[in-house]
């Protein structure tokens, strides 16, 4: 077993880290998981000859191999590799949490600081106990500020992130009523939730809040904090103008026109301006960055739709002309010569019975099927 240092210089040495065989690229690190379904233990030698450096597992190698690397667990692993590699680079990190609003939340930020900085964020809602380590894993020297999404379904979880992350700002979107039975109740969805604050409080980092939440307010004391409000007790003044349907804000003067619908949507672009301000991005770019932003990812769901849409299509077309074509397939088969014979010697004499029928001859053509000549 290699030291964790090891692991590490193996992983910089790589193309990135991969825990799925289906999604490997040559040169990666293949890092086996294992669940209830599924035991990545088995793909070692499948991702080798794919094209990774090393497998690492934490199973008995069905065979010698020097690429293929044992550990006592491969969870605790990837995450202890993570948080190795979060301090080696050594970068601010904003880690978000909340019952909901943290991807759109996320998406935002991440637009406005990448106004200054090389920012990499967590992918799509890639923010449990596995996607916030390969978030981690996916940041290089090349990275300037990191944000990690954080989810959680019970009490310890964001206490468990937060030391693989180590973040050094904070913002909880809200304190809904998700995940009620994991957390035992809307009190153990506070608790969770405030893991993160508990983490920052406690290491002396920043916070940042909706000062028109009271909760955020109260949970949040004891640390250094920005915040955003509509009255003139925050850092500083966001207001809501309206939704009709899409969301229009104001601040220092500036009108940022969304396209997103619903009041609560509102904070979630405030807390992006608020964190853009505090990094002393422009208003100018941070209104750039969110109406950019928010007009692609329109763009983005209406494409989706449009494809989806036109694929569905495609599929309806694909299987009524399967349809037809097994229909006739089945009805070719089913007609076999003896079968065509006594159904025309059926039809024939059915004919035969007509009073317009005037000579009917009952024989055999080249095919033997019943001829009909002639009628009145």
């Amino acid at each position: 077993m290699k030291e964790l240092s090891q692991l590490h210089q193996l992983f910089l040495e790589s193309t990135g880290i991969c825990t799925d065989t289906r999604k490997l690229k040559k040169g990666n690190l293949y890092l086996a998981l294992k669940g209830d379904n599924f035991n990545g233990n088995n793909f070692a030698t499948k991702a080798l000859e794919l094209g990774a450096n090393y497998s690492i597992i934490d199973e008995e190698p069905e065979e010698q191999n020097d690429h293929i690397i044992k550990v006592e667990d491969g969870l605790d692993t990837l995450q202890k590799l993570a948080a190795y590699h979060r301090k080696y680079l050594n970068l601010p990190i904003l880690s978000i949490t909340g019952s909901n609003g943290k991807t759109t939340t996320k998406e935002l930020i991440r637009e406005v600081l990448s106004k200054k900085y090389k920012t990499v964020s967590t992918k799509g809602n890639l923010n449990n106990h596995i996607g916030v380590p390969l978030t981690l894993l996916s940041m290089n020297k090349e990275t300037e500020f990191g944000i990690v999404e954080m989810g959680a379904n019970h009490q310890g979880e964001i206490a468990s992130l937060c030391k693989i992350a180590q973040p050094d700002y904070g913002y909880i979107t809200n304190f809904g009523k998700a995940h009620l039975e994991g957390f035992g109740g809307v009190e153990g969805v506070i608790k969770g939730k405030s893991e993160l604050y508990n983490y920052l409080i406690k290491n002396n980092k920043t916070i940042f809040i909706n000062y028109d939440d009271e909760i955020q307010v109260e949970k949040s004391e004891g640390t250094d904090i920005i915040s955003f409000s509509e009255g003139k007790n925050a850092t500083h003044q966001i207001t809501f103008l309206k939704a009709d349907p899409f969301v229009k804000i104001n601040t220092e003067d500036t009108q940022i026109n969304s396209q997103l619908i619903g009041t609560y949507n509102a904070k979630n672009i405030a807390a992006a301006i608020c964190i853009g301000k505090y990094f002393k991005i422009p208003v100018k770019a941070i209104k750039e960055a969110i109406e950019r932003k928010l007009k692609q990812e329109q763009e983005s769901l209406e494409y989706e739709f449009r494809l989806v849409t036109a694929a569905k299509e495609a599929e309806k077309q694909r299987i009524e002309a399967r349809g037809k074509a097994d229909a006739n397939r089945i009805l070719a088969a089913s007609l076999t010569p003896n079968i065509l014979r006594d159904k025309g010697i059926e039809a024939t004499l059915k004919l035969a019975e007509s009073s317009n029928s005037k000579v009917v001859v009952v024989g055999s053509g080249d095919d033997g099927l019943p001829l009909i000549l002639g009628n009145n």
